[in-house]
């Protein structure tokens, strides 16, 4: 199955999201732009599982 760009996008957006939030959380105080960097991470997964499984 052939998938448009935008779905490998949302892959990219998943993995920055996950290293930056590991990152922001074990090695800066930054807690509101740790939750605002997983939240968009979480909206990325939710996107590309109702992408994939509902429109496919």
């Amino acid at each position: 199955m052939n998938y448009p760009p935008l779905w490998y996008a949302l892959w990219f957006m998943i993995s920055f999201c996950g290293i930056a939030t590991w990152y922001l959380r074990n090695f800066t105080q930054r807690v509101q732009l740790t939750r605002l960097i997983a939240l968009v991470g979480v909206v990325s997964m939710l996107s590309m599982v109702f992408w994939t499984f509902i429109e496919f």
